[in-house]
């Protein structure tokens, strides 16, 4: 389901990515992506101590193939909806 945000960040090797979260699922998965290009994500991790976050870290940074440095959550640390930036480098 990111093939195109796939695509998109390996021509400009930087993309911003919006993404509403459902922590405490029982897998990481894309369960939708919305018209507006929203991803939606359910995390399998509690949205406590910054477990969810760092599950969406990890999932972001194995599907686009970079390391786990160059996934930032810029907004939306304590929210379901997040802006990220990733970068190759």
């Amino acid at each position: 389901m990111l093939k195109q945000f796939k695509e998109k960040f390996n021509r400009e090797q930087e993309i911003y990515l919006r993404i509403k979260v459902n922590p405490g699922a029982s897998q990481t998965v894309v369960s939708d992506i919305l018209a507006d290009e929203t991803i939606k994500l359910d995390i399998a991790a509690a949205p406590e101590k910054n477990k969810a976050n760092n599950e969406l870290i990890k999932f972001l940074a194995n599907n686009f193939t970079v390391s786990k440095t160059n996934v930032k959550i810029l907004s939306g640390q304590t929210s379901r909806l997040k802006l990220i930036k990733i970068t190759n480098g």
